[in-house]
């Protein structure tokens, strides 16, 4: 008797290199066993009409932060806010509906898209919350606005500011109050509902990103434990300097994601080697030398996790791979590839970086739709780095053709849980020479998650690969076996497909 009923999805269409051509798919005890034709199926003990629907596998989300992704769908919602008064409108609105000792969490105002590029200050936040507690994370949650009741906890901390605005280390000591206010039952349903949101999209497994900073112990074991339970798959990283055995203790698959090399670009943190454009003469803020990421790296070879680093500017990527080739002239290079670490973000990072990141087999885990938000001539990278910089900046399509592994992400809630808008984001980015194709683009937001996180054998759909995988609505037809995303010169966007079902590991986890 199998262990868990097999099923039959027929009459569909399967994005499939094994069998391009095949509309039915057996799954049984959580693989697929058989892929061909509907007519050739064999017996299941439960069939399912796909009525034509697109059957691709699943999505894989490589950078994640499930309890503020929880929390910006559930609070307030600043992105749309355009001047500090609207902003301030917006946090009185919500207050109004909060407990009187309770902290008002927003998220996603930036500042650069404002016409007059000065936020609120602690005491006006105050008052529009009506004496309560406010914590408002600047878009790239590298800083945060903090109302004056809020605001002593980074007092005398670096990064400490009087006005209210707070980055890096004072960003940390008041986000850690702000989220340190919610209940054990309220962090569960934020992140409940963050991944719940995920499988929704068509997203499988999430990497969750913590650490010191970051969030906290509680709340990364509160989300892997949530794991699989109907809901999408979490792999845990604590991205903690020298953690490497608190990070296998924590049930981490790696001690990396969020540890700092650098901070932001939107918050002038990013290590740069040349000066930030509209940043006084400042070239951001480093956290790591080589010696300590090599440190780091030795330590989570030898403890078996893989390592790795948070690094957005050019300095900081360099300043990480030094830290590499450091560990190398002790291991052999060989062994540094064997580790399967990665680097997040590596949004400004040259040839010569990008040749090392392939000699020693590092994964960029990176988020396309950073691009798409502040990339091009005129947005917040141009204004931070000037045009020829931004321009250069997230030159994804020319890692992925000099060999470097890619696993695509959303930071979310940084950017949405859109992984369509992912796959669009790479296939189309603001300066086309670094454009990649939608199949390569699709392949690092689905099977490149999986090999990132150190798992075979998933995110394909053939006979004897695990059974997860998502069914499609594609309004806008398809093209190559996948749905068509990118419009015609001169034309609409076209609609975006719409989820129907995931599914995984056998287990449907959501259905619409």
């Amino acid at each position: 008797m199998n262990a868990t009923p097999s099923v039959l999805y027929a009459d569909g269409r399967f994005y499939s290199a094994a069998d391009p051509r095949a509309t039915a798919m057996l799954v049984r005890d959580g693989r697929i066993a058989w892929l061909g034709a509907t007519a050739d199926a064999p017996s299941a003990d439960r069939r399912v009409d796909l009525d034509g629907a697109l059957v691709t596998p699943a999505f894989v989300d490589a950078h994640l932060h499930a309890t503020d992704t929880g929390l910006a769908f559930d609070g307030l919602d600043l992105s749309g806010t355009r001047s500090a008064a609207e902003l301030l409108d917006a946090v009185a609105a919500f207050a109004a509906t909060r407990p009187a000792d309770g902290v008002v969490h927003g998220h996603g105002w930036d500042e650069s898209t404002w016409p007059e590029q000065t936020p609120p200050g602690a005491a006006e936040l105050e008052r529009a919350a009506a004496g309560r507690r406010v914590y408002l994370s600047q878009a790239s949650v590298h800083s945060a606005l903090a109302s004056t009741s809020l605001l002593g906890a980074a007092e005398g901390v670096a990064g400490f500011d009087a006005s209210g605005w707070v980055r890096e280390q004072a960003h940390h000591a008041v986000r850690a109050v702000a989220l340190g206010a919610l209940t054990p039952a309220q962090r569960t349903a934020a992140q409940r509902t963050a991944l719940t949101k995920a499988a929704s999209m068509g997203i499988a497994a999430v990497h969750e990103c913590a650490g010191p900073g970051t969030s906290s112990e509680a709340d990364f074991a509160s989300v892997l434990a949530l794991s699989g339970q109907g809901l999408p798959r979490v792999f845990g990283y604590w991205g903690e300097l020298g953690g490497a055995a608190k990070a296998r203790e924590l049930g981490a698959v790696g001690a990396a994601g969020d540890l700092y090399a650098d901070g932001a670009l939107g918050s002038r943190t990013a290590s740069l080697r040349h000066p930030y454009h509209d940043g006084g003469g400042g070239c951001g803020e480093a956290f790591v030398t080589a010696e300590q990421a090599a440190e780091h790296l030795l330590d989570c070879m030898l403890v078996g996790v893989q390592g790795g680093f948070h690094a957005i500017g050019d300095a900081a990527i360099a300043t990480v791979l030094e830290g590499f080739a450091l560990a190398a002239k002790v291991v052999g290079v060989e062994a540094v590839r064997d580790g399967g670490h990665r680097i997040e973000h590596v949004e400004l990072i040259d040839k010569a970086m990008i040749a090392r990141m392939v000699e020693f087999g590092v994964i960029a885990s990176v988020q396309p739709v950073f691009d798409a938000l502040w990339g091009g001539t005129d947005r917040m990278y141009a204004q931070r780095l000037g045009v020829e910089r931004a321009l250069a900046s997230n030159p994804i399509g020319q890692m992925h053709a000099t060999g470097v592994l890619l696993a695509f992400g959303s930071d979310s809630p940084v950017t949405a849980l859109d992984p369509w808008s992912v796959v669009v984001a790479a296939a189309a980015p603001r300066n086309p020479v670094h454009r990649m194709s939608v199949r390569a683009a699709f392949a690092a937001s689905t099977r490149g998650g999986w090999r990132a996180a150190g798992v075979d054998g998933v995110g394909v759909l053939a006979p004897g690969a695990g059974a997860t995988f998502a069914v499609w609505d594609t309004p806008a037809g398809t093209s190559g076996g996948l749905p068509v995303l990118l419009p015609e010169p001169d034309a609409e966007p076209p609609a975006r497909p719409a989820c129907r079902r995931t599914v995984l590991a056998g287990e449907t986890i959501y259905e619409a």
